[in-house]
């Protein structure tokens, strides 16, 4: 019997993978453009039948009209103004006005459309019939020709989009306020505007076997790691999924880690952030459709990172990075050491507090850890339906909730006074991290049972653990807990405590390798001028 259904199931897994591949047969394909024009159009048809937003439109050129042209494109991907006036209103009109069409013959025609009618300023000649469907769907005009083997690839992509506008992820009170958006030329763009080098380098290439997502790779030639490159574009090649709908996709194919609760890559939505990891040495890779750039390499100590940071005096910065490694450590901790001081080392407590503890507690019909694990539970029940909600409601109903959640559970018996306290600092710390919030809850979690088991040697057990996990994560190849371990001097420059800008001289040694660590990115000279 066993089998028997062992031989169904394999049957049904390689009919879907025929199926797939049948699907997805044109896709992998490469072919020369037919030569003649009604091949093309019965093909373009045979490709976009029941497709209303495809648009063929079919002109007559020459005196004699002895020259055939297809112009194809999809409304609502293109700009129907740069269409109509820069590619048909050309070719029906001016060609006459002109005079050209009596020149116009196959063996003129691409020569005039190419130097005196087509008035687009990315315009490239290509011979691939699939690469024409492919520059179709993602927006481009293509012009094909009665008798030739190439087509025209028109640049006329235009579609409604989002302006940019500051992300709500990533608010700061100095800086800039400009985000990224949803199409991925405005954000190779808003990188180009910050480093206008012609070394920063983006690499485009298509994923996803439905979607054909344009994903950009993007580097500073020279400063990033050659090898790094590679392996991102390696990993990037292996990728073999039917859609890329975010960059959270491509984010758990590449990452070197997938089952560790630790981000192995990082993400922003902010350009200024994005460049100023390229210009360390690191890696961007844009994906269209979203506003989050991955970069990687990515490292524990640029959750404590923020963008403000290197916009305000080194003494301010240094206190938000203690402030933020507290709020982690708080915030993972806090409720485990509750749970291990309540249940094991009651006999450490001062006199005084352990009496209002007692009271608190007096009569409480729970244990210290199933109370910690109800609170957090809570909270994090809260936090979602404050996130998922439409905001107004969402930020009424998370407060409004937590505060009447917190007393209806004091007055009933339930929790105690302190346990509120501590559940109330434990949300407020996380807030503090934004990189760590999909680890937080779960070592938050996970903290709980050693502490209920073992007291602080439990606790201790578990940090112990973690840290060597985290000794052992690689963000490819570089070393996660650098420049802690291993050690780098002039990386502890740029760590918990930020020192000034103009004495941060080299880029991460580690990310950007042996034959980069001595090329220095902010001048020595900057020593001498403070004293002019």
């Amino acid at each position: 019997m066993l089998r028997y259904f062992t031989r169904l199931l394999n049957y049904f897994v390689l009919k879907a993978k025929n199926d797939s591949a049948q699907d997805s047969q044109y896709y992998t394909k490469t072919e020369k453009i037919p030569r003649s024009i009604e091949s093309v159009k019965a093909k373009l048809k045979e490709i976009f039948s029941d497709s209303s937003d495809f648009v063929l439109r079919e002109i007559v050129m020459g005196e004699n009209s002895e020259v055939k042209i297809l112009v194809a494109f999809i409304d609502g991907l293109t700009n129907k103004q740069t269409v109509n006036t820069n590619i048909l209103k050309a070719l029906m009109i001016e060609s006459r006005i002109s005079n050209l069409n009596r020149v116009v013959n196959k063996e003129t025609i691409i020569d005039i459309l190419k130097e005196n009618l087509l008035s687009i300023g990315d315009l490239k000649i290509i011979s691939d019939f699939k690469q024409t469907v492919d520059d179709i769907l993602s927006g481009d005009t293509v012009i094909y020709i009665d008798g030739k083997t190439v087509a025209f690839k028109a640049d006329t992509k235009g579609w409604e989009s989002r302006g940019v506008e500051e992300p709500d992820t990533e608010a700061v009170v100095r800086g800039p306020r400009e985000g990224f958006t949803e199409t991925l030329r405005t954000n190779t763009a808003l990188l180009r505007r910050k480093i206008r080098n012609p070394k920063l380098k983006f690499e485009m290439i298509k994923l996803g076997e439905q979607t054909n997502t344009e994903v950009c790779i993007c580097y500073i030639k020279g400063i990033a790691n050659p090898d790094i490159i590679e392996t991102v574009k390696r990993r990037l090649e292996k990728i073999k999924i039917d859609a890329i709908l975010e960059s959270g996709y491509i984010e758990e194919f590449i990452e070197d880690e997938p089952f560790s609760l630790f981000p192995t890559v990082g993400n922003s939505e902010k350009p200024d952030v994005v460049a100023a990891k390229l210009l360390e040495g690191r890696i961007a890779i844009l994906c269209d459709g979203t506003p989050f750039a991955l970069t990687v390499p990515y490292l524990l100590i640029e959750t404590i990172q923020a963008s403000e940071d290197y916009y305000s005096r080194p003494y301010f910065a240094s206190i938000a990075r203690f402030a933020r490694v507290l709020a982690f450590l708080g915030s993972v901790i806090l409720p485990s050491f509750y749970v291990a001081l309540i249940s094991f080392h009651a006999d450490v407590i001062p006199f005084k507090l352990l009496l209002s503890v007692s009271a608190s507690r007096e009569g409480l019909p729970t244990s210290a850890f199933t109370e910690a694990l109800l609170m957090v539970l809570s909270f994090e029940l809260l936090r979602e339906a404050g996130v998922r909600m439409p905001r107004p409601i969402g930020q009424a109903v998370s407060i409004v909730g937590a505060l009447v959640l917190g007393e209806a559970a004091v007055k009933a018996g339930l929790v105690s006074n302190l346990m509120i306290m501590v559940t109330a600092l434990t949300a407020i710390s996380s807030f503090v991290v934004p990189p760590m919030g999909g680890t937080i809850p779960i070592l938050r979690v996970l903290f709980l049972i050693p502490a209920n088991t073992l007291g602080f040697m439990g606790l201790f057990l578990s940090i112990f653990v973690v840290l060597i996990h985290l000794c052992s994560l690689r963000s490819f190849g570089v070393p996660y807990t650098s420049p802690f371990a291993p050690l780098d001097g002039m990386g502890l420059k740029d760590s918990i405590v930020r020192f000034p800008i103009w004495s941060m001289i080299t880029r991460p040694k580690a990310i950007t390798g042996n034959k980069n660590r001595r090329i220095e990115y902010r001048m020595k000279v900057n020593h001498i001028k403070k004293e002019d």
